[in-house]
């Protein structure tokens, strides 16, 4: 299932960039959790559907996007939608996650 493999990606690149990032299931997907003490503070969000995967981000709209990759009007919720595994890198996912986890 591509669904799949686009998560593991999204998986690969979190462990690439932070070691200490743990996920945990919750609200029918992954969220992301940074530092020991953070179970309760999402930074970031992983959730398969049937036609592509989305990664919400809690604080993303106050992230720096000036090519508007991020999508979602809340007062503070993005997301990037994925369909193909080559979207991961396209819609430089890695740079919002390094952004979620405070690295950037």
């Amino acid at each position: 299932m591509i669904s799949d493999g686009i998560s593991n990606v999204i998986k690969e690149i979190v462990e690439q960039i932070a070691h200490d990032v743990r996920f945990l299931p919750k609200y029918g997907g992954e969220v992301l959790v940074h530092g020991p003490e953070s179970d309760k503070k999402f930074v970031s969000g992983i959730y398969v559907y049937k036609d592509h995967v989305s990664l919400e981000f809690s604080q993303g709209a106050s992230f720096g996007d000036s090519d508007g990759r991020l999508k979602g009007k809340g007062k503070c919720r993005r997301h990037l939608k994925f369909a193909t595994v080559e979207d991961v890198t396209g819609k430089y996912a890695k740079g919002f996650l390094r952004q979620a986890l405070g690295l950037s």
